[in-house]
């Protein structure tokens, strides 16, 4: 790949995530992904700072780790000239935040190239909206009042409180700190099933403690930091994650899940495989290991102990929420949402 087609790949790559920034609602990302763009095209210290990633695959999310890289010394509160235009940390210059931007990859550049080894974390809260009534139909379709919760690519675990949250004044805990309100676009999801939650357990290649101050930073620098919403609802979760434990290991999604499986459980527990935009970070073998294990496991599901497997993932247009049960498999496409979770278009009729 020679000089031009290196730049013009990077260049693309930081539209394309412009692009989506705008359109899900975060203005400041897109203008810095923009003007980043231009220099990466000029050759400047973006180029720079990107060199020998222009092979990364698409999925890792290369623009995210350059801005989650420059994001986190914005929250460490050592880069205040920049720090001025991110509302995140209390920033309210709303004029343009790329000179200064460009200042932080210029004055830390050794720092940026550190962070962008840094993997995408991200605990979006808010696809809670849609997974918690998936939890449910999961629990009625079945007949079962307890359950198991295991999420692969977990990263720090927090949707594993999903019963800790509040939704739409109706289901939940009406004091949480997390209050997800009414995402619901045109009908609301039945939240007429009562479970109990028996164990919370998830796993991931990098698991993130976000008991400890560096493992919350890690979960906030990734946060877009004009969304307010999801800063407050990753704030409150966290302080939930502090005191409702559950069980996290560093492991690969496949073995994880096939060893979990093979534990006998009470009469009537339903365990609850679920992920939520995790499929483009594995590898193809990853992938299929993982849908082998879990159509194995569902081959084995009775009456006495059904499965679950319910997934958050893009498609080309939208992000579909599908719930597959066994004994039987059915499967079903239960929801579409949002990239962050709202708004959330429930489809399922019960």
């Amino acid at each position: 790949m020679d000089e031009g087609d290196v730049r013009a790949t990077l260049a693309r790559r930081l539209r394309t995530q412009g692009r989506a920034c705008a359109e899900i609602g975060s203005p400041l990302y897109a203008g810095i992904l923009e003007h980043a763009a231009v220099d990466v095209e000029a050759g400047g210290v973006v180029r720079d700072v990107l060199d020998g990633h222009e092979h990364d695959p698409g999925p890792s999310a290369l623009a995210l780790r350059l801005l989650g890289a420059v994001h986190r010394m914005v929250l460490e509160g050592t880069v205040p000239d920049l720090a001025r235009h991110y509302p995140s940390a209390g920033g309210t210059d709303a004029g343009d935040p790329w000179p200064a931007f460009l200042a932080t990859v210029t004055d830390r550049f050794d720092d940026v190239r550190a962070g962008l080894r840094r993997g995408v974390q991200t605990n979006e809260v808010g696809r809670a909206g849609a997974l918690a009534p998936a939890f449910l139909h999961a629990a009625r379709t079945t007949g079962a009042g307890e359950v198991r919760v295991l999420e692969i690519g977990a990263s720090g675990g927090l949707n594993l409180r999903w019963d800790h949250f509040g939704y739409a004044d109706v289901w939940g805990d009406p004091d949480s700190p997390v209050q997800l309100g009414d995402p619901y676009d045109g009908a609301r999801p039945p939240f007429d099933t009562t479970v109990t939650v028996a164990e919370r357990a998830g796993c991931d290649p990098n698991p993130i403690d976000v008991t400890t101050d560096d493992g919350a930073l890690t979960l906030m620098s990734f946060v877009w930091p004009d969304q307010d919403r999801r800063f407050r609802d990753l704030r409150g979760a966290i302080g939930i994650a502090r005191r409702v434990p559950a069980a996290l290991e560093q492991a690969e999604a496949a073995p994880w899940v096939s060893e979990r499986l093979a534990q006998p459980q009470p009469n009537g527990r339903l365990t609850i495989v679920y992920h939520s935009v995790v499929m483009q970070y594995l590898t193809e073998d990853g992938r299929n290991a993982f849908f082998d294990a879990m159509q194995t496991a569902g081959g084995r599901a009775t009456g006495d102990a059904p499965l679950a497997w319910v997934r958050f993932e893009p498609t080309r247009r939208t992000f579909e929420v599908r719930v597959t049960t066994w004994p039987g498999g059915d499967d079903q496409l239960v929801a579409e949402a949002g990239a962050h979770g709202r708004p959330v278009r429930w489809l399922a009729s019960r």
